[in-house]
Order: C-alpha cells, then sequence, then structure tokens
C-alpha cells in the first residue's frame, strides 16, 4: 500500500515560480472607450489548455481603438483563421510582452504592409517577427482596432502580459494592471470525495460521492447535509467552484483554492503564471473527467504526478486525507478571487473502513501504463498504440477494446473496426502514435485518415496518413479511433446574388463549410489577380476586403476551398464595383 506515493503521498512541499512583481504604474489600459467589463479571467481551466490572458468586453461591437499598454515595439504580427485570430505583439521596455488578440484590423501602416506581405506571398495566414526599429511604439499610441477573429465567439478583446525572456504569462489582475470591480466572492457548488489505493505501484481511484452545498451568508457555505462525511483511510477532495464580477453575467475561474485539516493547511492551489509548456497540465490540476462535463472549475484538491509544483504554495502528503476508522476531523475548504474576495465551507468527515477494491480495477487484459515510462499497447497485428514516457497525466491501467465498424456518417466511410486504448477520459499532455491496419482502395489512400468518437456520439478527424496498409496519426485524442475517408468536398455559397452591385459595401463575402475534416486552404482571385481574404471559422465566412475606390465595372470572382482530406471546392461569379 505504500506505493500510494506515486499518486499522492510525496511530502516535498510544492514551489511555485516567481518572476520580479510588476509595476501596476508601467501600464495603461489597452483599450479605449470601453466599459472596462471582462467575460473571461486569467488561468481559467479549460480541456487541454489554461485560459492564457484575461478577456475585455468590447460594449459588444468590433472597432474599439487599441493602445499600447506602455513604450516599447512590434515584435509579431499573426493573421490565422483560429486561435488569436489577427493578434500583435508587443515588446515593452520594461522586460514583458503585450499580446493582443481577436483584431479586427491593425493600424493603417501595419494593416498595408500586411496587404503587400500577404499578396508577395499569396498566403492569407501569416506569421511575422520584427525588430524594435522596424515599429517602435510609445505608451498610449493606436496600434489597430478590437474584432472578433480567430477562435473568438463574440466581439472582444483578448490580453496578456508575459516575461520578455520566458514568455511566462502573467495574473494581470491579481497583480494590479487590470482592475475589475468586483467585490463577489466566488461560489462553492458541490464537493466530491474520492477514496485511492493502488496495485501494482498504479494509483486506482474509487467512484466519486458528491456532496450539495448551500450559503449561509456572503463567502459562507455548508453542506446540505448535517452528517459527517464518510471517508477511506485515504482519499482526497475535489471542489467545483465558480465566481462573478459586478455587471455582467459571465462566470469566471478562482485564483486560488485551499485546504485544512483540523485548521492546519494540507493543499493550496494558486494561479500566478505559467509557460506554455505546462498549460496542458490544467487537465491534472482539474478533475478532467468532471472538468469537460461542467461549465465551472473543478479542481483537484490533490497533485497528481503530471501536475507540477509551480501550481501549488502549499502541499502536504499531496492533498492525501488520510482518517483512521472511526476518527473525526474538521475541514475547511477556501475559494478566492483575484480582486481578493474569499468564501468558504467547512465540515466533518469521519473515518470509514475501506471500501475500494483494488484487485477490481485491472485483469488479465488490462495492461499497466506508467506515466514515466515508454508504453505500447496493442490488439493482435490490428492497431497499437505509443505512448510516450511524460504523455500520461498518471500512470493508469487500460484494456485495448475493438468494437464493429461504426455506422455511416454523411459523406464520411469508414475502412476499419472502432479500436479503443485510452479512455476519452484520459488526456495526453504529449501525443502518442496511433496506428490502424486497413484496406483502403487506391482512388481513396491520399485521404485516410484517423477519426475519435466524441463523448455525444459523433466523429471528427484525428488526423494520420495511409502507407502501406496502415493509418498512422500523431494525436492526443483518445477514445474510439477508425479509419475514415472524407469524400465530401466543401461547400461554398456566395453571400450575393450573381452580378450584384457591391458599390456600397465594404467587403465581398461567401460562405464556406466542410462536413468533417475540415477546411485546410483557400484562395480568392478577382479578375485573375490573387487578393488576400479573411476566415471566420465561428461564423462561417470568407470575406475580402476591398480597398480600391468602385470604378462601377463588372468583375470576375474565382474561389478555391481545399478541406484536410484533399477535397477541393470552386465557386466562380461575378459582381459591380
Amino acid at each position: 500500500m505504500r506505493r500510494i506515493l506515486i499518486l499522492l503521498l510525496f511530502t516535498a512541499l510544492g514551489g511555485t515560480v516567481r518572476s520580479q512583481k510588476l509595476n501596476p504604474d508601467d501600464y495603461v489600459y489597452p483599450v479605449e472607450d470601453v466599459a472596462r467589463l471582462y467575460s473571461a479571467n486569467f488561468g481559467e481551466m479549460r480541456p487541454g489548455h489554461f485560459h492564457a490572458g484575461i478577456d475585455i468586453k468590447t460594449d459588444g461591437v468590433e472597432g474599439k481603438p487599441l493602445v499600447a499598454v506602455a513604450d516599447g515595439y512590434v515584435s509579431r504580427l499573426s493573421i490565422a483563421p483560429g486561435g488569436y485570430g489577427r493578434a500583435i505583439y508587443l515588446t515593452l521596455k520594461n522586460g514583458t510582452t503585450a499580446v493582443y488578440g481577436h483584431l479586427q484590423r491593425f493600424r493603417d501602416d501595419i494593416e498595408e504592409y500586411l496587404r503587400e506581405e500577404r499578396c508577395r506571398q499569396q498566403r492569407n495566414s501569416l506569421d511575422l517577427t520584427f525588430g524594435p526599429e522596424r515599429w517602435p511604439v510609445r505608451q498610449g499610441e493606436r496600434i489597430g482596432w478590437s474584432g472578433n477573429s480567430g477562435s473568438s465567439f463574440g466581439p472582444h478583446l483578448h490580453f496578456e502580459i508575459r516575461d520578455t525572456p520566458t514568455q511566462r504569462v502573467r495574473n494581470v489582475v491579481r497583480e494590479g494592471i487590470v482592475r475589475p470591480t468586483d467585490d463577489l466572492p466566488p461560489r462553492i457548488l458541490r464537493i466530491h470525495y474520492v477514496e485511492v489505493d493502488t496495485l501494482q505501484g498504479i494509483p486506482v481511484h474509487g467512484q466519486p460521492a458528491s456532496y450539495g452545498v448551500v450559503r449561509d451568508a456572503d463567502g459562507r457555505y455548508r453542506l446540505t447535509r448535517n452528517e459527517p462525511v464518510e471517508v477511506g483511510p485515504r482519499g482526497y477532495f475535489i471542489a467545483e467552484v465558480t465566481d462573478r464580477r459586478n455587471g455582467v453575467g459571465n462566470t469566471f475561474g478562482v485564483w486560488r483554492v485551499a485546504a485544512y485539516m483540523d485548521g492546519k493547511p494540507y493543499f493550496e492551489y494558486r494561479m500566478d503564471g505559467f509557460t506554455f509548456d505546462l498549460s496542458r497540465c490544467c487537465d491534472a490540476v482539474s478533475c478532467y473527467p468532471m472538468q469537460c462535463r461542467s461549465r465551472n472549475e473543478v479542481i483537484r484538491l490533490a497533485q497528481l504526478e503530471g501536475a507540477p509544483d509551480c501550481f501549488y504554495s502549499v502541499m502536504r502528503e499531496r492533498g492525501l486525507v488520510r482518517t483512521a476508522e472511526g476518527e473525526s476531523h474538521r475541514i475547511r475548504i477556501e475559494a478566492e478571487d483575484d480582486c481578493g474576495n474569499r468564501s468558504q465551507l467547512e465540515f466533518t468527515v469521519r473515518g470509514t473502513a475501506a471500501s475500494l477494491d483494488p484487485e477490481g480495477f485491472a485483469d488479465s487484459l488490462s495492461v499497466p501504463l506508467y506515466a514515466d515510462r515508454r508504453s505500447v499497447m496493442r490488439y493482435g497485428t490490428e492497431a497499437v498504440a505509443r505512448i510516450p514516457a511524460g504523455a500520461l497525466h498518471e500512470s493508469l491501467f487500460a484494456r485495448p477494446e475493438r468494437m464493429e465498424v461504426p455506422e455511416a456518417v454523411a459523406g464520411v466511410v469508414f475502412f476499419s473496426p472502432a479500436y479503443r486504448f485510452l479512455s476519452p477520459d484520459t488526456p495526453l499532455k504529449h501525443a502518442a502514435v496511433i496506428s490502424i491496419q486497413a484496406h483502403v482502395p487506391r482512388q481513396y489512400q491520399i485521404g485516410a485518415t484517423l477519426a475519435v468518437r466524441s463523448r455525444n456520439g459523433g466523429w471528427s478527424p484525428a488526423g494520420g496518413t495511409y502507407s502501406n496498409g496502415v493509418v498512422n496519426a500523431v494525436t492526443r485524442a483518445t477514445g474510439d479511433m477508425a479509419v475514415v475517408v472524407d469524400t465530401l468536398p466543401p461547400a461554398i455559397r456566395p453571400l450575393f446574388t450573381e452580378g450584384a452591385d457591391l458599390s456600397k459595401a465594404p467587403s465581398i463575402r461567401l460562405r464556406v463549410a466542410d462536413n468533417f475534416a475540415g477546411i485546410a486552404a483557400w484562395s480568392v482571385s478577382i479578375d485573375g489577380e490573387w487578393v488576400p481574404s479573411e476566415r471566420y471559422p465561428i461564423r462561417g465566412t470568407l470575406v475580402h476586403e476591398f480597398r480600391t475606390s468602385p470604378q462601377r465595372r463588372r468583375h470576375t470572382i474565382r474561389v478555391s476551398v481545399r478541406d484536410a482530406a484533399g477535397n477541393i471546392a470552386r465557386y466562380e461569379g461575378s459582381f459591380v464595383r
């Protein structure tokens, strides 16, 4: 039993990585003419990553002026259909970098430079870096306008401050760079208790026991039950929490969660910052299966193997609560937001005999996978998964399985049964290599790839290429996988009538979509000349902004769109301008 140390029993105190404290007086607010309300805060837990900045509302519209928060220079410009969309990076003289994401457009001289560069390279997406001499900026100087580009579901500004040498992102609210109006304490919604043990040195977890929580007064909570919570000899708690801010209906993540037993601290998580190589450790800090199904933050009050020490300022026995049979303890859980508002929940636990049988977690077909070792799993000669060391957030047992060939999906042909190596509730920090044999006719081989079944039963692409009867994919996807071919080209529909007069329109727009593989590339030409265009995947549109004055003559437009499976769609039409 002592080998439960693998999961929860190391006694080393986790040390949070500290950087030099920022001076709020060094910065001005990054966007003008807004109410200074927010839709997301720093470090929020999302499946696969921590949120790296704050989201500033722009009053539901695009086009709010963006300014340099401090003296420095434009060091990077990026245009992409996903992610931050149009983004600008300022390297500042105080040793930090400011990042602005989801822009509508850059200031005029930058915009013109990028247009020329896109035309020269005939590329719609760009990622360019610059030295300090190209575009120096002064504090308060205009750098662009807010928008809704990239993976954005509404107009807002994504804003970050990073340490320039390490690119470690900082909590700008906690450090006073941005000061929201917030006197609302976090909400503690539920707690869960999980008993743990080990088998063959691998941690095993019991089913969570869940307990409702009610609020007695601002910031003070209690359980909905009066009886003590029964706990096993060893286990940990999970806290389901959320936060609010004045003036908005959005929910936010919390900055800190701490736990005490009999008044003594034994666990504390803080979100002060992180480097991007640690962003996926969000899946170890949270309770991943619950986090995927919740709109709140579901924080594990224990440290898994794959959760770095830097997120924990207090850690005793890796968060494990030890309770002898018949013994009682008082537990206090605190949640605090980055504006200093705090809530707490107190309750009593009483020890019971162990109820967890570790032998039931593995059988003769189960494979032990150790987080610090490379693992290979096979289903006969048909399918194999190669999992690199460090990919798993914790050691576990897995059982390779084979299912029947899935039912057909419109436009998608399956060429293999489905295979499962890891549950969809098992996140990966690093990609595994999945190989599945399949007989794919020659005409389909170039587009053969793997697909993964989502929790709601749908299928989505997982990547991969076909060679010598096998599809190999380097992927972080887990769950049921099969070999597929997407046979349908993308769909293109103009958002104007044939021959329409667009003399007063600022742009020409088309609707583009794909059934499965996703759009990989696109091209627009007018009168035979390639022109830059933006794709907005959330809205499903392709847009070319006009840059010249209308001449009221007829023009020909040609559009080509290719999906990730190699299927190509083309459109040709005309308009007057």
